[in-house]
């Protein structure tokens, strides 16, 4: 059996702001580098393994934050970018769903059937993400820690578990939020999801 371990990366720059991000990258805030070392603190007993992470800015450094503590070197996976949305990163999240009501809402209510027009597709998003987890079952690490961003790993939960990608968006990780899953062959169980002990009493 694996236990897998996602985690999404620690407040951004854009995240403060409410600038929809996907493949474009920002710092870490203070808060940020903040809550990814209380987060490191909660993997002291977990015995990872091995840390898995996008490329993206705010995700890697959140993943070498963890890496420092556990004394665990991090290794970069291309497969785990954000997914691509296209013409609509860097706009403010809410101002896409004022100026474009009936087309974003349907995106988060079923992205297979109404994705955004200029996003990655969702076939090669799915592909991607199926190759990294088929790699995550053959691997010979039972441990494994992933940090990434919402839309991966969402996409690796909702494909472990046979949700399907339709999906997606029914599913919410916030900064730093720490998600379980088991994988005993080719059967995946959700332990718990977005779970934020570590952030209590930060604002």
């Amino acid at each position: 059996m694996k236990r897998l371990y996602l985690v999404r990366h620690a407040q951004s720059e854009y995240n403060e702001k409410g600038i929809f991000q996907g493949r474009l990258d920002s710092d870490l805030t203070p808060l940020g580098f903040v809550q990814a070392r209380l987060l490191a603190m909660e993997f002291m007993d977990k015995e990872v393994q091995v840390i898995y992470s996008s490329p993206q800015r705010r995700a890697y450094k959140t993943a070498l934050t963890i890496g420092d503590i556990l004394g665990l070197d991090v290794i970069v996976d291309d497969r785990l970018r954000e997914m691509s949305f296209g013409d609509y990163e860097g706009k403010h999240f809410w101002s896409m769903v004022e100026n474009y009501r009936e087309l974003f809402l349907n995106w988060l209510t079923n992205p297979v059937m109404y994705p955004l027009p200029t996003q990655e597709g969702m076939e090669e998003f799915k592909g991607r993400v199926s190759d990294f987890i088929e790699d995550v079952k053959k691997s010979h690490y039972n441990n494994i820690l992933v940090v990434a961003h919402g839309g991966t790993l969402h996409a690796i939960v909702c494909l472990v578990t046979g949700l399907g990608l339709e999906n997606l968006w029914n599913i919410h990780m916030d900064n730093t939020g720490i998600t379980e899953l088991r994988i005993e062959g080719n059967k995946g169980i959700l332990v718990y999801l977005n779970r934020l002990c570590h952030t209590k009493g930060l604002t």
